[in-house]
């Protein structure tokens, strides 16, 4: 099979409640529904990849308990080369309790991983990566990211990168991640700098990446690059469920890269697509298809933060 896509990371079986609302804390809430989703950072990014046309490999880990053979197989299903994904005995797969306020459609995310899911570097095969055309990691297992990304580095291989955990020694990552785009909460806390252009500037600087980003949620995704910042707002939507679209959006980033396409184009096609999955329940219910992306970006509503709209 043609490989366009190996990544490396986190995989988790989903337990999604929907309530009316959250309630504050120490208060009581009726569940409405409940469902099993298959979900995770790399896992589901690289789902998107495979729906949009792309070959993908998948090197990670799942348990022997049904959440793992839920997961493995839904990934089988999607037509994913999962050869170098190892099932671990006796250990159950990492779990995501998810509860969503069907009123907004936000998530609150509560999660668990056993110490033997995690990928060590010698689990990690050149084999595996080399002849691919973007590495997507999330720096969960360092070591193992890191060696991965040497891989791809020394192949001229690009590094894209999702993180969202200041996991410790995440650090040794930068210098070896072509395009890091991170969560809103990411920066602030590794770079201690709130303002988002100046945190990824200063990471731009720091590493020498070829582009820096960050995803804003509902009010989209800014990236710094060639010295110029590109700001996409988000897209409007009837919101349903916010679980899995910074996977998504990282899926139509590598997606877009792959095309050749301008930063600009990259980020609200990538936008469009996360926006869209919100619309379903789950991390991967509602990952669109190109044709219904570039619709989106077309004809839809925007949010827009206007202090990141202005030139800095």
């Amino acid at each position: 099979m043609r490989v366009d896509v190996v990544g490396l990371g986190l995989n988790a079986t989903d337990i999604v409640l929907t309530v009316h609302q959250t309630p504050p804390l120490g208060g009581k809430e009726r569940i409405i529904a409940e469902g099993r989703q298959a979900g995770g950072q790399v896992a589901t990014a690289l789902v998107a990849c495979r729906r949009l046309g792309l070959g993908v490999r998948y090197i990670g880990k799942v348990g022997d308990d049904p959440g793992g053979r839920f997961q493995l197989a839904s990934l089988r299903a999607e037509g994913i080369d999962v050869t170098p994904v190892r099932m671990v005995r006796n250990t159950p797969n990492q779990v995501g309790y998810i509860i969503v306020d069907r009123k907004t459609g936000e998530r609150t995310v509560y999660w668990d991983r056993h110490p033997r899911l995690s990928v060590r570097p010698s689990e990690v095969l050149p084999s595996a990566i080399l002849g691919a055309r973007v590495l997507h990691i999330d720096g969960c297992d360092v070591a193992a990211a890191l060696k991965a990304a040497r891989i791809a580095r020394k192949a001229g291989i690009p590094v894209v990168a999702d993180l969202d955990t200041v996991y410790a020694g995440v650090e040794r990552l930068f210098p070896f991640i072509d395009y890091p785009i991170v969560s809103s909460n990411f920066l602030p806390a590794y770079a201690g700098e709130k303002d988002p252009c100046r945190s990824l500037r200063q990471v731009a600087r720091q590493y020498g990446n070829r582009a820096v980003g960050m995803t804003l949620g509902r009010d989209g995704a800014l990236i710094y690059t060639g010295g110029r910042f590109h700001y996409s707002p988000g897209f409007a939507v009837e919101t349903v469920d916010t679980t899995g679209a910074g996977d998504v959006f990282h899926g139509g980033f590598i997606y877009g890269l792959l095309a050749g396409w301008a930063m600009p184009r990259i980020l609200d096609f990538s936008n469009a697509l996360a926006a869209l999955n919100c619309t379903a329940m789950g991390a991967r219910g509602g990952i669109a298809s190109a044709r219904q992306a570039f619709k989106l970006m077309r004809r839809g509503a925007r949010h827009a933060d206007r202090t990141l709209a202005r030139p800095r």
